[in-house]
């Protein structure tokens, strides 16, 4: 994606709450306007309290002077999950780019009911689908990434990683843009997940994928053991967690810290990672 001249660049990032989509949002921005552009921006993200929907139209160019993305004319759609990605395909334009984070956040209303290995209504098929739209469609685990770094809150880093292949702008404009932008104890882990994201690989844009069923299906992390992780030091004791899950796996120790009694009748709805406001529970 480079800049014509007097041109316009359209970047639509999307993503659930939680997951940092703002803020790469606020980082792409910093970049462009040291180089010297004009950006405009226009997101929506007061519903997206750990799970909702958002998302953030960004502009840059000589001259912007419309904040939004017209349906067609994004030129990079950086969706942080998959299903978004479907939901905002529309918005590529010919010869576009779609990045895509391939871990999965099924939301609680997908279920239809709450047994193990039950089947959920989440759309499968997105890539192929994505790629019957767009021939360029860059999907990859960003979450696993950002996992493997010791911090899943970077995934939106490792994304951005991604995004800085397709865009003109060079390695330091990034890099001076995360350390402007993060706290400062956190910006060695952001630069490192951005070059990890940077240096990921993705599959031929033609390469031919295994079949999948657009009908209903079981969710893959249905097939694995859950395993419950929870943040000591973040949890502050508001019990929302433990109040919401339907199995009861969670309870308030004697510190008034929530801690895990049985993982193993998780049956990953993940109301309990979704709704806790400290992003202290884990659910894998």
């Amino acid at each position: 994606m480079s800049m014509e001249a007097n041109g316009t660049q359209n970047v639509l990032i999307v993503g659930v709450g939680g997951q940092g989509v703002i803020l790469a949002s606020d980082i792409l921005g910093v970049v462009c306007m040291n180089r010297g552009y004009q950006v405009k921006k226009s997101e929506v993200h007061g519903m997206a309290k750990r799970g909702g929907v958002v998302y953030s139209h960004v502009r840059y160019g000589a001259q912007v002077l419309s904040p939004t993305i017209e349906p067609g004319t994004s030129d990079v759609l950086l969706a942080f999950e998959p299903a978004e990605a479907l939901r905002w395909s529309k918005y590529v334009k010919p010869g576009g780019t779609i990045i895509v984070n391939s871990r999965k956040r099924i939301p609680p209303a997908a279920c239809l009911d709450r047994r193990m290995d039950a089947p959920t209504r989440y759309p499968q098929g997105i890539e192929q689908a994505l790629r019957g739209q767009v021939g360029d469609v860059r999907q990859f685990d960003a979450e696993g990434l950002a996992v493997e770094i010791g911090d899943h809150r970077m995934c939106n880093t490792v994304l951005l990683g991604a995004l800085s292949s397709v865009c003109e702008f060079e390695l330091q404009d990034w890099l001076g843009a995360i350390a402007a932008s993060v706290k400062p104890k956190t910006v060695e882990r952001n630069q490192k997940a951005f070059l990890a994201g940077r240096n990921a690989q993705f599959a031929a844009m033609r390469e031919s994928l295994p079949a999948e069923t657009c009908e209903m299906s079981r969710s893959v992390t249905c097939l694995e053991a859950p395993e419950i992780a929870i943040h000591d030091s973040w949890c502050k004791g508001c019990e929302i967690c433990v109040v919401v899950c339907p199995q009861a796996c969670l309870k308030m120790n004697e510190r008034n810290r929530a801690e895990v009694v049985k993982a193993e009748a998780c049956i990953r709805c993940m109301l309990c990672e979704w709704m806790c406001p400290d992003l202290a529970v884990r659910v894998q």
